[in-house]
């Protein structure tokens, strides 16, 4: 899938929210629990400079990237209080994984994970999220009390960005809380030094209470597992300290997040109540073993690995005691077709569902809220998700769930996202992890404690996995087409650049010559510059194209020709210096392009009426290169093909990514989608330069195809076939067959092929050779549509 990049911006204006004499943003660090770094959240400081308190309620602070896309949002953290006269208060934001010292007990606390070097902090009256993305923007709107910008932040105020932040600094106003309205003048880096609005620093006390009671350190506190997990999302006990909680060690983590899990065998008689929890350990490798009876003691709290994420309820800066070990372990939670609703989650009108108690009973993702760090086990489940790079699958159990024929689960509609899914990691680091392909399976029993996680939300961490079995899923190689045919597929070969490995190249040429079975035409997404990710400038796809054609050819394909229009440098989104686009490869012994001069990177190609029908001003060409709907993104390409005499017309998309929309397993539901907009708005362009086709000349055989990276059921797909003038050939086929991406279990379709209303005669494949593979020349599947050119309708 095409990822959206920062773009560069050059002179711009500064923001100016009125200079302060009361509230302002006094201090800001990004650089919590990063390398080399105290402190263990990063956090915003305000301060007051007048003589009076000033009330946050109602307000909030916001943050945005320094460099932002436009896929980019304000990231928001309400705020509730006021601040003293003189006085500070201060908001946490998102932990890393290092550091040693904690802040001061917060006054507002957010999860937003800012950047250590570059971004802009806003001061907002009201909780909505800001949509400027300029300074010039930022400063036209009234609802920005103050605003702080750092490192090279493109939004910030004055002559230029407060510098030098970093891991260890800060970038803070002196003492006084001057406010010029310019962020170098106002505020300079040092060490990070936050303050509350109690008057505490790091080390001087945390307002918590340390939960102890002067007991036996060998006897339990008072408190227990399901009083800290609570019958909602949130701790009723996050903040508070707690003191010896007893549970026995389900597992422990050794990488990435360290730390472990103990469960209370004493369970209550909620069923909303998780009877585990996670022991966060920081840096420090555990040092308790699984079976171990231990009291914990340490400070709730409640963990969020993004910004749109559900979180995790965490027992942190821990010490605890072994009492024995060896213990028999809590029995598992059986999750299976039975135990796991039917109904995926509540809804809350797309805010937050954090606060609503759960019913476990009723919602699957409830149902594993409840469960949050304690045992679970499945048995015999199918792999829907094939093994990837980062030791992850995923299985269902639901095996009746929307299958596919291959082996999957079917993503068919936004109110079917699949409750039997559920990702699978393991915490036996001296095993290899299994290499599973869609369709296998994880025979005789999983187990291991449930954890959250930003990628695919609930997952079990196996300290059991089943055995794999290989059920022999095998690539596809669909029929060559027939000599009345024309044969024309699309591929997106994921950033493939001249510098790549020849073995990369030669698996995704063998993809085109054998399994595509050597199409006449293909439309190819993600074809980048001759070196790639190097930002040296360089735009053109010559060597790259050179290579892929060479490999095909040599793995037994024709002799391919290509055409494209080279993007202006980092205008198209991707991989910065990649400078992706969509080529055209065509077999001139089976197929002619019709050249035509005039298309480049901003010139738009359009369509004139003749005698013959229609033709365009230049071909290759782009639609429409300077509209808004192709900001940061790759502009369609259209080119003339001709077939046994017949003019055939083809336009490659990759429509703008789906970076910046809400997970379906996050706490706001329904999940927002807003990347949704842009590709609308793409939809709507070559929807629009479709009808002027067929306003030339109706009986137009036009092919559009391409990633859209929307579903066959999405708004996206319903704009561009606006006016019945295309049809989506996904359609067409059994709906069991409906994908060529999988994400998170999840058989997807992200890829199209459509055709207009005179393409009549017509035979449509979806190759699967990637998606459902952990061994993958690409992530998405490639099709292939075969056209009975003679046979289609003529008026």
């Amino acid at each position: 899938m095409g990822v959206a990049s920062a773009f560069a911006i050059t002179s711009l204006p500064a923001a100016y929210a009125t200079p302060s004499a009361t509230a302002v943003i006094s201090e800001v660090y990004g650089g919590g629990g990063n390398s080399g770094a105290t402190l263990t959240r990063d956090f915003v400081e305000l301060g007051n400079a007048g003589s009076a308190a000033y009330d946050l309620a109602g307000y909030s602070v916001q943050y945005l990237p320094g460099a932002p896309s436009a896929s980019s949002l304000w990231q928001v953290t309400t705020l509730n209080g006021s601040v003293a006269p003189g006085g500070r208060f201060l908001v946490a934001e998102a932990a890393g994984t290092g550091g040693s010292t904690a802040l001061p007990t917060a006054d507002a606390t957010g999860s937003v994970a800012m950047s250590a070097t570059s971004g802009t902090i806003a001061l907002v009256s009201g909780t909505t999220a800001l949509t400027c993305k300029t300074a010039a923007d930022c400063a036209a709107d009234g609802r920005i009390v103050d605003l702080v910008g750092y490192g090279s932040a493109l939004v910030r105020e004055g002559s230029g960005p407060a510098t030098g932040a970093s891991n260890t600094a800060a970038v803070a106003r002196g003492a006084a809380l001057g406010d010029t309205d310019d962020n170098a003048a106002d505020l300079s880096a040092g060490t990070p030094s936050p303050v509350n609005s109690a008057g505490q620093t790091p080390g001087s006390g945390d307002g918590g209470g340390d939960g102890g009671d002067g007991g036996d350190p060998t006897t339990p506190g008072t408190v227990r597992v399901h009083d800290i997990q609570g019958t909602t999302r949130l701790s009723p006990l996050a903040g508070q300290t707690v003191t010896r909680v007893p549970g026995i060690v389900t597992g422990v983590r050794t990488t990435g997040s360290k730390g472990y899990w103990i469960q209370d065998p004493a369970a209550d008689a909620d069923s909303r109540t998780s009877e585990g929890v996670f022991v966060y350990t920081g840096s420090a490798a555990p040092t308790v073993a699984v079976g171990d009876s231990v009291l914990v003691s340490g400070k709730v709290s409640e963990y969020y690995p993004s910004s749109t994420s559900q979180s995790v309820t965490e027992l942190t800066a821990p010490t605890a005691t072994v009492l024995s070990g060896g213990n028999a372990l809590p029995a598992a939670v059986t999750v299976d077709a039975t135990s796991v609703p039917a109904a995926y989650i509540p809804a809350a009108g797309g805010g937050s569902i954090e606060s609503g108690a759960l019913e476990p009973a009723v919602y699957a993702q409830d149902f594993y809220e409840s469960a949050e760090g304690m045992r679970v086990a499945f048995a015999d489940a199918r792999v829907v998700g094939a093994s990837d790079a980062y030791g992850e699958l995923w299985v269902t159990v639901k095996p009746d769930e929307n299958a596919t024929t291959r082996g999957g689960t079917l993503y068919s509609s936004y109110d079917q996202p699949n409750t039997g899914r559920l990702e699978v990691m393991s915490l036996d680091t001296a095993s290899p992890f299994p290499s599973a392909d869609v369709g296998d399976e994880l025979s005789g029993t999983t187990t291991g404690p449930l954890d959250y996680s930003t990628y695919g939300g609930y997952n079990v961490q196996a300290t059991q996995l089943g055995t794999l079995v290989d059920n022999g899923l095998k690539p596809e190689v669909t029929r060559r087409q027939k000599g009345d045919e024309l044969a024309v597929a699309t591929y997106n070969v994921e950033n493939l650049d001249a510098l790549d490995t020849q073995e990369k190249i030669d698996r995704l040429a063998h993809g085109v010559a054998v399994n595509l079975n050597s199409p006449d035409v293909v439309a190819l997404e993600e074809i980048q510059d001759d070196n790639g990710a190097t930002n040296d400038g360089t735009v053109t796809s010559e060597a790259t194209l050179k290579r892929f054609t060479d490999a095909i050819r040599a793995a037994g394909g024709p002799r391919y020709q290509w055409r494209y229009i080279a993007p202006t440098d980092n205008q198209d989104g991707g991989e910065p210096g990649g400078n992706i686009r969509q080529v055209f490869l065509f077999n001139p012994k089976r197929v002619s392009f019709t050249d035509r001069a005039g298309g480049d990177a901003v010139t738009a190609t359009s369509v004139v009426k003749t005698r013959k029908g229609a033709k365009l001003t230049a071909s290759p060409g782009r639609i429409d290169p300077a509209s808004d709907a192709w900001d940061n993104s790759r502009k369609p390409l259209v080119g003339e093909f001709v077939f046994h005499g017949e003019t055939v017309f083809v336009i490659a998309n990759h429509f703008t990514s789906k970076g910046g929309d809400q997970p379906l397993h996050g706490r706001y539901q329904p999940p927002s989608r807003s990347s949704e907009t842009q590709r609308q708005a793409q939809a709507a362009e070559v929807n629009t330069f479709v009808k002027s086709l067929l306003a030339a000349d109706r009986n137009a055989k036009t092919v559009v195809l391409g990633d859209l990276n929307d579903y066959e059921f999405s708004q996206t797909v319903t704009t561009l076939t606006d006016g019945k003038v295309l049809k989506p050939l996904i359609t067409t086929l059994p709906a069991a067959e409906r994908y060529t991406y999988v994400y998170d279990g999840n058989s997807q379709t992200l890829d199209h092929i459509l055709t207009s209303p005179a393409v009549t005669h017509y035979d449509y494949d979806v190759v699967h050779i990637n998606a459902e593979f952990a061994d993958q020349a690409s992530d998405h599947d490639p099709q292939v549509v075969r056209i009975d050119v003679s046979r289609c309708r003529r008026g």
